[in-house]
């Protein structure tokens, strides 16, 4: 995922390999001490967009393995589609991009037939499909903040905007928020964290959302098995180290649970189907392209859209909305497009074919994708040492959210947390 400005990340590498700590140097888990007991445990939920399951294995992530060794750790599946703003809300409502209405990066909705939903998109009308879990925090007298973190910055149940234009009244955020800004680097994000906990005790978030988005930005650059990707990966890693050491420094006991949104696979121009060599563009509206094609057939040309999509297609299957496999858990809601294409790990759709040879890495595809596996990390006073988990679906994060801070359960969400009970100290 890409918002706003691009920071060029090439230019940083240099810089950033020197951030990464070695593996040899890695801190030990954090102790509660006698001062800390003194603080109630706050709890930090981090996502590192991008963060593909197996980039814990490359030796440049002593922090976060440090806390892995400390609690519990998996390799996540994401839901589908396994884009950023689908996954994050899924992660904060624990209900699936088809429930929760972030269907994908880009939207269409019937309703607002002259809008399209974009990652700056603040009105309330596209996100009140699911409840984020810091309106329940809030509701129940738990403070929460917000850095970054994707919706964060909604007035989830406010009303909404005519069209999409003028103000945004009543509703709630995090009592703390940060709108994102790429420009804000991810040590300034650490140290806005740290401020917040150095807050007196009445002020202080006991629950807080943040994210970082440089390890995508690389991905997507430089590919997921890029040297460069590799000492990006390490240099956040070196982050969230210096998260640890500044609350151990504040006696501040913390549950952490880290993730990610989705993997990355690897792609190329060399692998692309182009969308106007199988089907007639005049036959349709091509929505949205990548690792899936959504479109919308002309009025009139349905059977010869369905005649060319239809037919069997090298690395690439395509289904009308109703009929994409129920293990997707996707296609019900109106903002999904009629017709849906979804291309192999590796290969992407376009409109027509690229006309500059190109690398890079993409997500999107089969959540059930090795490449797609994300991370999960859960570590602190309320998480027993247990190690690796089975991989488990994302909705089930949120039960464990409310685990952490003491919430009932939630009735009607898409996950439960079956995968953790084990490892929660009651």
């Amino acid at each position: 995922m890409r918002w706003y400005s691009k920071i060029a990340v090439a230019g940083l590498c240099a810089g950033l390999q020197a951030c990464v700590t070695p593996p040899a140097a890695a801190p030990a888990p954090p102790v509660a001490s006698a001062a800390e007991a003194a603080r109630t445990p706050v709890t930090i939920l981090i996502s590192i967009d991008g963060f593909r399951a197996d980039y814990l294995q490359r030796g440049v992530t002593p922090n976060l393995s440090a806390l892995a060794a400390a609690g519990i750790s998996a390799a996540m599946r994401p839901s589908f589609p396994s884009k950023t703003f689908p996954n994050h809300w899924t992660i904060i409502t624990g209900e699936r991009p088809d429930r929760n209405g972030i269907v994908s990066n880009t939207m269409e909705d019937v309703r607002r037939p002259a809008e399209t939903f974009t990652m700056a998109t603040d009105d309330p009308f596209w996100w009140s499909e699911a409840k984020p879990l810091w309106v329940d925090a809030e509701q129940a007298g738990i403070r929460t903040g917000a850095l970054f973190w994707p919706g964060s910055n909604v007035a989830w149940g406010g009303a909404v905007k005519p069209n999409g234009h003028g103000a945004t009244t009543g509703g709630t955020r995090p009592e703390d928020w940060m709108q994102f800004n790429q420009a804000v680097t991810s040590e300034q994000r650490v140290n806005g964290l740290l401020d917040w906990m150095r807050r007196p005790t009445a002020i202080r978030p006991r629950f807080v959302a943040m994210y970082f988005d440089t390890v995508d930005s690389a991905g997507h650059d430089f590919g997921p098995d890029d040297a460069r990707t590799t000492a990006i990966v390490g240099a956040v890693d070196a982050q969230v180290g210096k998260i640890v050491a500044g609350l151990r420094e504040l006696g501040q006991p913390a549950n952490f649970v880290i993730v990610a949104d989705h993997g990355m696979a690897a792609t190329s121009s060399a692998r692309v189907i182009a969308i106007d060599s199988i089907a007639n563009p005049a036959d349709y509206r091509i929505f949205e392209t990548g690792p899936f094609a959504s479109l919308t057939a002309v009025s009139g040309h349905e059977a010869a859209l369905e005649k060319a999509l239809f037919a069997r297609h090298n690395h690439l299957q395509c289904w009308r909305k109703d009929q994409i496999p129920a293990r997707f858990h996707y296609g019900s809601n109106p903002r999904v497009r009629p017709y849906f294409c979804l291309a192999e790990p590796g290969w992407e759709t376009a409109k027509t074919t690229p006309d500059k040879a190109r690398t890079g890495g993409n997500h999107g595809y089969d959540n059930m994708a090795p490449e797609m596996l994300a991370l999960f990390v859960a570590s602190g006073p309320a998480i027993k040492p247990v190690g690796t988990l089975p991989s488990f679906d994302n909705v089930d994060v949120y039960p464990l959210l409310r685990d952490l801070l003491h919430l009932p359960p939630a009735k009607g969400v898409d996950g439960d947390d079956a995968p953790f009970r084990a490892a929660l100290r009651r």
